[in-house]
């Protein structure tokens, strides 16, 4: 499915209205920021990717604030992943 961004309205996204959806993507970990080892989970190949509960939440997510367990210790790729881009938009409208 493809998403036209252009009919996603221009939706203010800040720390008290998001939703958290980046936050049951599969992520890998590509490099060593400290993700504790109870969040990590290893595939047949040896890849490491953050642990994804039975409801497909990331298993560092707090279910009461929605907020990360492990901010200071988050992978690469949710440091980058920045709130209100174009990827967030994207995830929030799917």
């Amino acid at each position: 499915m493809t998403i036209n961004i252009k009919n996603i309205p221009e939706l203010e996204v800040s720390c008290s209205t998001c939703q958290a959806n980046c936050c049951r993507l599969e992520v890998m970990i590509i490099t060593d920021t400290g993700v504790p080892a109870e969040h990590i989970s290893v595939d047949q190949w040896g890849a490491e990717t953050m642990l994804r509960l039975d409801d497909g939440w990331c298993s560092a997510i707090d279910r009461d604030t929605f907020m990360c367990s492990i901010y200071a210790n988050r992978p690469l790729i949710c440091r980058e992943f920045e709130m209100g881009s174009y990827e967030c938009r994207q995830e929030r409208a799917a």
